[in-house]
């Protein structure tokens, strides 16, 4: 099949390059010439593993293609998806919906033949329906149908995410959509694509639904730490003893700073604000979204605790800057908060991060980077792990206290175990335990 894709950022571009690696035929569109110049040059405008190979092989085979015109690039396609970019508007918190209904309305323009118009962008509920009129309007005479099809990426594996999905959504209530939608995913599986067909109105809810229930679950574990700190007991045991239990899972049960990055901070909010409108409020998601930025905030006390309760004049070593490991999604990461909350209480910062320091510097000032952990570490008074990579969790313990000036490690992941700490000699607090 033929498709096109319109946006070539994280979700356009891993949906295009994962479509084109099981036969399709896939034109990423994007309005940036130098993004599209770059993608030409397979430089990728994001770090995911494994994406560089696999837009490479594509490009190779001839099966995926990059364009800035948009009406040659869904020329002859069966599906065009909309996966550009939707983030908070300013003010108010709404999902900004510019991106997604001028992608509309140059589609409209380009329309030849039947087209299923897709809806890959986050967006809230309401949104296909606007987009379906914007093309109506913009083309009385265009035969097409408007289906949602949410993401359900995770950064840093969102190449696996796609081809084995726990589940994909599609919602439409035109048949000949649903023929198409079929068709396109069917090369995902051998017997039967696990395709969950509803409404489209439900398939926008869903994914805002889906996002906010594990922002919920990080929010409850993160608060279930700081009562087991003040109790003594230790939340790991508890995470597992909870977690077993199979009506709630392990997963997302890793107390730590809080949650940040592309989508759940903007995606709660954007259904907090929709919830609103429709005068139906979210009580809960209001909560952990208010809970979750004040959390961030909090973990930079706990450093400053570690230090002797004050950072005046002293150096902090942050270690891990992106919201997750394996991206370089600087997006509402934690790190933002907690530097910002150490530089007003008069820190000096030195940082590492494997992958996130060009998009670090973009939106942190008066922050000296360095190429390994153990560069920014030295001469620290006291260090934050904010950032589980691999890389971070078998450090030389040794080398770092003799880097030091004060051997204090706040572990904000629970990478390390404290009695391999004080065997170390280092003072150390973690969260939750």
């Amino acid at each position: 099949m033929r498709i096109a894709m319109i946006g070539s950022g994280y979700v356009g571009l891993v949906s295009g390059a994962c479509f084109a690696d099981f036969g399709h035929t896939v034109v990423c569109v994007d309005k940036d010439p130098s993004k599209i110049e770059r993608l030409n040059n397979n430089i990728m405008p994001i770090y995911e593993p494994g994406l560089d190979t696999l837009v490479a092989s594509n490009v190779k085979a001839g099966r995926l293609s990059f364009t800035t015109d948009l009406a040659a690039g869904i020329e002859g396609a069966e599906a065009v998806f909309i996966a550009v970019g939707t983030p908070s508007r300013r003010g108010d918190g709404h999902a900004d919906l510019s991106y997604v209904y001028a992608a509309a309305r140059e589609i409209a323009q380009s329309i030849k033949s039947y087209v299923v118009v897709v809806n890959k962008s986050t967006v809230p509920v309401g949104t296909g329906d606007e987009v379906e009129r914007i093309i109506r309007e913009e083309r009385p005479d265009a035969d097409f149908a408007v289906a949602s099809n949410p993401e359900f990426l995770r950064e840093g594996a969102a190449i696996g995410d796609f081809k084995r999905p726990d589940r994909i959504v599609v919602g439409t209530e035109d048949d000949r959509a649903r023929e198409v939608m079929t068709e396109l995913y069917r090369p995902l599986f051998i017997n039967q694509s696990p395709l969950l067909f509803m409404g489209r109105r439900s398939a926008e809810v869903t994914k805002y639904a889906a996002n906010a229930f594990l922002a919920t679950k990080i929010t409850f574990i993160n608060e279930m730490a700081d009562l087991c700190e003040a109790v003594g007991s230790n939340v790991q045991d508890v995470a597992r003893g909870i977690g077993m239990d199979g009506r709630i899972g392990s997963k997302f049960l890793h107390a730590g700073p809080g949650y940040g990055g592309s989508c759940f901070p903007k995606d709660t909010m954007a259904l907090i604000k929709t919830a609103q409108d429709y005068n139906s409020p979210v009580r809960i998601v209001e909560t952990v979204a208010a809970v979750n930025e004040e959390r961030k905030r909090r973990m930079a006390q706990k450093v400053i605790r570690l230090a002797g309760g004050d950072v005046a004049g002293k150096t902090v070593a942050i270690i891990g800057l992106t919201f997750k490991p394996n991206t370089d999604d600087m997006r509402d990461a934690p790190s933002i908060a907690i530097i910002d909350e150490l530089q007003k209480a008069g820190a000096t910062i030195r940082a590492h991060d494997p992958e996130g320091t060009e998009q670090a510097q973009l939106v942190l000032k008066d922050v000296a980077y360095f190429d390994t952990p153990y560069e920014a570490l030295e001469g620290a008074d006291v260090a934050a792990i904010v950032t589980e990579w691999e890389a971070f969790r078998a450090l030389d313990l040794a080398r770092i206290k003799s880097l030091m000036k004060t051997p204090a490690i706040a572990d904000l992941r629970n990478i390390y175990r404290p009695s391999e700490m004080a065997k170390h000699g280092f003072a150390y607090l973690a969260v939750g335990r």
